[in-house]
């Protein structure tokens, strides 16, 4: 059985693991994006890993 590795938020590293956090596609490339519910409520920056993108 392969163990599952828990995604983890592109702004502070934490393993999405609770409630609240999110995934999306990239508004420029479409690349899936998961942020912790804690990023999302400060509008911390993220940068797309695949285009750059930066998004609040």
């Amino acid at each position: 059985m392969k163990e599952e590795i828990p995604e983890k938020c592109i702004s502070c590293g934490v393993a999405l693991t609770g409630v609240g956090g999110t995934r999306f596609p990239c508004p420029s490339c479409g690349t899936v994006i998961a942020r912790c519910n804690k990023c999302k409520k400060q509008s911390n920056v993220y940068t797309c890993k695949a285009c750059g993108f930066t998004g609040p």
